[in-house]
């Protein structure tokens, strides 16, 4: 018997998951706030993917990634807000309305005039939604994570002149942050070190953007750089017999050049 290769399918297992009488009960029990999680979760890990260069990987993470689509879209049905088909529908529409250069007679330049018409889109589709707010800010969501985010709130605000020119000058905001900071700690003013710890991130959010840098794949990168050599950290000092928790740190960094220069070699 063949599989059928089409949604159709999966919309059904979602449905038969959620059964109050034969679905299952973890499924079952769920509601969006428990599933929003989850959802993020699946998107990181495609992002993972996408880093490994693995297209198995990734056809499996973004296989999981829609299935959250679909639990989203069978709640939403069972208190008659909306199916999976509106939800498709409303995205062929938003797509075929912010690209009036592919499915219309605009005439659009290059890819930063459409940037620039993207948002203009958006900000008429948020008048026509009865939204009031006109801040260049306006509709960057507080659902991103911290480091999204504040690429996001950057780039709006370099998109009416307020920003760096290059980035050298953001060089000197930071070591200015780093002194903030440390003067926070000399104080032990623990609300204004987290307010200067937050001052830091943004500042060094702000390079990673003008060196086209996205901060969250190059932190994840640096994770897991991390916990590779670590990982080698406690294999070397098994091999030579010893305890890492036991040694000290001048040991213990030591032992972390040693694998630094394996790996980078």
């Amino acid at each position: 018997m063949n599989k059928p290769h089409d949604i159709d399918q999966l919309l059904a297992i979602m449905a038969r998951l959620r059964d109050p009488e034969s679905g299952c009960p973890w499924d079952i029990e769920q509601d969006f706030r428990t599933i929003a999680p989850h959802t993020i979760e699946e998107a990181h890990e495609v992002a993972e993917a996408i880093e490994h260069g693995d297209m198995a990987e990734l056809r499996d993470e973004l296989g999981d990634l829609l299935f959250q689509v679909v639990f989203h879209a069978r709640m939403a049905e069972e208190q008659g807000a909306f199916s999976f088909a509106d939800v498709v529908d409303a995205i062929n529409d938003k797509m075929l309305r912010r690209h009036p250069h592919v499915f219309g007679d605009a005439d659009i330049a290059d890819a930063d005039a459409q940037t620039a018409n993207w948002e203009k889109l958006k900000a008429e589709e948020r008048a026509a939604k009865g939204q009031t707010d006109t801040s260049a800010l306006a509709g960057v969501s507080k659902g991103l994570g911290a480091l999204q985010r504040a690429v996001k709130l950057q780039k709006r605000a370099a998109r009416v002149g307020f920003d760096w020119p290059a980035v050298e000058p953001i060089f000197d905001k930071l070591n200015e942050e780093a002194d903030e900071l440390k003067q926070a700690i000399a104080n032990n003013d623990r609300a204004n070190i987290e307010e200067e710890v937050g001052d830091l991130f943004f500042a060094l959010t702000n390079i990673a953007r003008k060196l086209d840098v996205d901060p969250g794949m190059a932190l994840r990168a640096c994770n897991r750089k991390f916990e590779e050599r670590f990982r080698a950290m406690e294999q070397l000092a098994e091999e030579r017999g010893l305890e890492l928790a036991e040694l000290d740190l001048d040991a213990q960094e030591e032992m972390y050049r040693a694998v630094k220069s394996i790996s980078s070699a």
